[in-house]
């Protein structure tokens, strides 16, 4: 799974992101260990003060868990993996209906527009 960071936003919170995607899809299963910091911020090519960041946000939202001479593993709370889940797609889906009104799409059209994506007639 490519990194891909975007540089018009922190990269701290795009680390973030991108570790919760691999826990709640199960790239990292629940009560796995988890790589340091450093050898995951050596594949993302960023700064290891970054990466422990984006742990500590982790850490605080208690998706993983730090031991103290194990490293960090994966929350074995499948309620909150799938809280993180829930919340991670609420806000892919803001995103995209805030893209869809800045086309003159209302929530209903763009709804219906991705019911519709093969039919290619919402809107037109």
């Amino acid at each position: 799974m490519a990194w891909n960071l975007d540089a018009d936003r922190p990269i701290y919170a795009q680390l973030v992101e991108k570790l919760q995607l691999r826990i709640i899809t199960g790239y990292y299963p629940p009560g796995g260990k988890l790589p340091s910091v450093r050898e995951l911020a050596a594949e993302a090519a960023v700064n290891p003060n970054t990466m422990q960041k984006a742990f500590a946000e982790l850490e605080g939202s208690g998706l993983i868990i730090t031991q103290s001479t194990n490293g960090r593993s994966v929350t074995e709370d499948g309620g909150l993996i799938r809280h993180s889940r829930v919340m991670l797609a609420r806000k892919h889906a803001d995103i995209f209906l805030a893209g869809m009104r800045d086309l003159g799409y209302t929530e209903q059209e763009a709804t219906a527009f991705l019911s519709d994506r093969n039919g290619g007639t919402v809107g037109e």
